[in-house]
């Protein structure tokens, strides 16, 4: 196999990072609607750390993504 289709292989194994990131967006908005279910009066503190913590799932997302970009560019160029 040439460097350029190992390179490719490897941007679409940085691309897999969104699959992560969506999964537990998932899950902690899943967790969050209960908690608020169950103590309504704390939804604001649930939503502050249900909003951080996807923040910081959605960034690792973005960073694989533009990793799989710069290897792409690596093969373009």
């Amino acid at each position: 196999m040439t460097d350029a289709g190992l390179m490719a292989i490897a941007a679409g194994i940085a691309v897999l990072v969104g699959v992560g990131a969506g999964i537990s967006t998932g899950l902690s908005t899943g967790r969050a609607v209960e908690a608020i279910a169950r103590q309504p009066e704390a939804s604001g503190k649930i939503t502050t750390a249900l909003l951080l913590g996807n923040a910081f799932a959605e960034a690792t997302a973005v960073y694989g993504l533009l990793i799989a970009i710069m290897i792409l560019g690596k093969i373009a160029g």
